[in-house]
């Protein structure tokens, strides 16, 4: 019987590759599904848009227009608050430092600080980071600029290999925008970007995690506007006119994935494009909740029977 058990063996390998890649295809199949969806949204979109999306538990990957560069808008204040924190753990200066509010800080736009007096309130950094991230506060965002340097943001974002990402200029600076210094990205290096804030490697895991809790905190935008209250998400819009994009991790339990969406070009109707976002938004999140709570053979069971069960 000892050879016959030895014989079985390499059958029982080519039985479990077999069936591996049945469901490996179906799940492939699924995918292809939702690749089709975002174009559709993409190809009606009436600007230009360019999608990446990860899921971080296998790697698998959908791109759509993902080299293309495009404006940021306020998505490149992630870089900026990563760089606080990097000078920060440095031991350049602490984030309960505080700074003065002068009029030459303020710019309008979105934000609250603008209608502060004139060196009346001093704000730590930290305050002036969660105003950044939370409200999107233009003046608070300049002042950052001005105490990290956005230079040392730039050679950050090179030693994390994502040298399509850069900031060129402050906020509300249409005059640089027109020259051309404008702060751009690529849908594949924000989404490589939000992958490495999940896994600890911006910089370190600490840091990673310093960074990611100002991101939760919740937003009025495209990416969580479709999906329920209760999914954590870390994310940054950015708006300007004729551009929209959010970049994100969205931890579905069990299936967290990374997501940029970027549009430019886009129409007189500024909402149209936030919309699209959102329609691709809730399109990934239907796909990986729906992983999140399959077995390999595409049964749906009970969440908590599949924690700690990756693919």
């Amino acid at each position: 019987m000892k050879p016959l058990r030895f014989a079985l063996a390499p059958l029982c390998v080519l039985l479990w590759v077999y069936f591996a890649g049945a469901q490996d295809e179906s799940r492939a199949i699924l995918r292809r599904k939702l690749g089709a969806e975002i174009e559709k949204i993409a190809g009606s979109h009436d600007g230009v848009m360019g999608v990446a999306i990860k899921d971080l538990t296998t790697g698998e990957e959908i791109l759509i227009n993902d080299q293309l560069t495009f404006p940021t808008g306020s998505s490149i204040k992630i870089p900026i608050l990563i760089e606080l924190h990097k000078q920060a753990a440095e031991g350049k200066y602490k984030l309960t430092d505080l700074r003065w509010v002068e009029r030459q800080d303020k710019v309008g736009g979105s934000g609250v600080i603008v209608n502060f007096g004139d060196h009346t309130s001093q704000l730590s950094l930290s305050d002036l980071a969660t105003l950044m991230i939370a409200l999107s506060d233009n003046t608070a965002t300049n002042m950052l600029i001005d105490q990290v340097g956005m230079a040392n943001v730039n050679r950050m974002l090179d030693e994390l290999g994502l040298k399509q990402i850069r900031l060129r200029r402050k906020m509300i600076d249409q005059a640089a925008s027109a020259r051309g210094d404008e702060n751009t990205a690529t849908p594949r290096e924000a989404m490589a970007l939000m992958e490495k804030l999940y896994r600890g490697q911006v910089v370190n895991r600490q840091l990673s995690d310093d960074a990611l809790k100002i991101l939760k905190i919740r937003k009025n935008s495209p990416i969580p506007r479709l999906l329920p209250d209760s999914v954590e998400i870390a994310n940054k819009p950015g708006n300007i006119e004729g551009v929209a994009c959010d970049w994100a991790v969205v931890y579905v339990p069990n299936r967290p994935y990374a997501i940029a969406v970027m549009t430019n070009y886009n129409g007189p109707n500024s909402e149209a494009a936030d919309d699209a976002i959102a329609k691709v938004s809730k399109l990934a999140y239907d796909y990986f909740a729906r992983l999140s709570r399959s077995t390999g053979y595409g049964a749906r069971v009970p969440l908590e029977l599949l924690k700690n069960k990756q693919d």
